[in-house]
């Protein structure tokens, strides 16, 4: 099993910035896929971000490409969320999630991820 807890949320305005770390545990973690989904409420959850094994692969959903940044540090075994010109809309608690099944995926269904962690909230004011 993979242990996975983000931290990093918090309060922001439209425009800040904020970055996501996630930190995995329990498993080797350069062998499988990370990402990030997020839900907002009344919403279901929606894929954010993800990036391959080793980093050489990523996807970003359209409402989040050109602002946010997904990496890892395969040596540190985390993966970090870099989110840049935020929105009100981007409002939402967001979730580190990873597959090991599957260790070149960069994009998927919330179904399709194996490991999901406890959620940070994210709140942008306008």
């Amino acid at each position: 099993q993979v242990q996975l807890v983000e931290s990093g949320g918090g309060l922001v305005q439209a425009g800040d910035s904020l970055r996501l770390s996630c930190v995995a545990s329990g498993r080797t973690f350069r062998a499988y896929a990370m990402g990030w989904f997020r839900q907002a409420p009344g919403k279901e959850r929606e894929f954010v971000a993800g990036i391959s094994w080793n980093g050489g692969n990523t996807y970003y959903a359209d409402s989040t490409k050109g602002r946010f940044h997904i990496s890892r540090d395969n040596a540190k075994n985390t993966v970090d969320l870099q989110m840049d010109s935020l929105k009100p809309e981007d409002t939402a608690v967001y979730y580190c999630v990873a597959d090991w099944a599957e260790p070149c995926r960069v994009v998927g269904k919330a179904e399709d991820y194996d490991g999901w962690g406890q959620g940070t909230q994210v709140t942008v004011s306008s």
